[in-house]
């Protein structure tokens, strides 16, 4: 932002270019938005960050983001938590939960194996992975990360620690593209993917 912007106004601007997907234009808007809503709509977008940041921590079973110790699908008694999949993201749970098809449970890694960007397994949420399945019940694991580099990495690397201990390990079926993101993949084609899954 230019020069003559008020300095609070260029920090807000800056704040909100450094969120992944708000270039500096988009911060810009953003920041010149808020300054036109009144202070108590202020107050509450403020206090909705806050009280997400504090309240919001990972589910003690599956890791996923909930207010709760445990997540309501890990509490769900219809769930089948016989079959576990494992995501990257929490955005991936909620991409899955659109369908209403799977009624597994779910495993949320929050990352991909790469070492490119000094990722490696042990930052992932792998060891509660494995915690989880060794306190026995689990029949089957779907790796359900995106057809990428980094998630047929990790889909090998977990399918690697849990096939010499007798778990079934699928993959999604690639009626997802190859590079495709799974937030933005619609509910048929999730479906399909899920449906029909591999061996790995």
């Amino acid at each position: 932002m230019a020069d003559h912007n008020a300095l609070p106004l260029v920090i807000l601007t800056e704040k909100f270019a450094a969120l992944p997907g708000i270039g500096m234009k988009s911060a810009q808007r953003l920041a010149y938005h808020v300054m036109n809503m009144d202070m108590a709509e202020v107050e509450s977008f403020a206090k909705a960050l806050t009280d997400a940041k504090k309240n919001v921590h990972c589910c003690k079973i599956c890791q996923n983001l909930t207010e709760r110790d445990v997540c309501p699908i890990c509490s769900d008694d219809s769930r089948d938590k016989s079959i576990i999949c494992v995501v990257e993201s929490p955005k991936d749970v909620s991409a899955f939960e659109r369908t209403r098809e799977f009624t597994g449970v779910y495993h949320v890694l929050h990352g991909l194996i790469s070492p490119m960007d000094g990722i490696m397994p042990d930052s992932l949420k792998v060891k509660e992975l494995l915690a989880r399945i060794s306190q026995g019940g689990v029949s089957e694991v779907i790796m359900a990360t995106n057809p990428t580099v980094e998630g047929d990495a990790t889909a090998m690397y977990i399918a690697g620690l849990l096939k010499p201990i007798g778990i079934k390990v699928t993959r999604l079926a690639f009626g997802l593209p190859v590079g495709g993101i799974l937030e933005y993949a619609d509910e048929i084609t999730l479906f399909k993917a899920l449906e029909n899954r591999n061996d790995m």
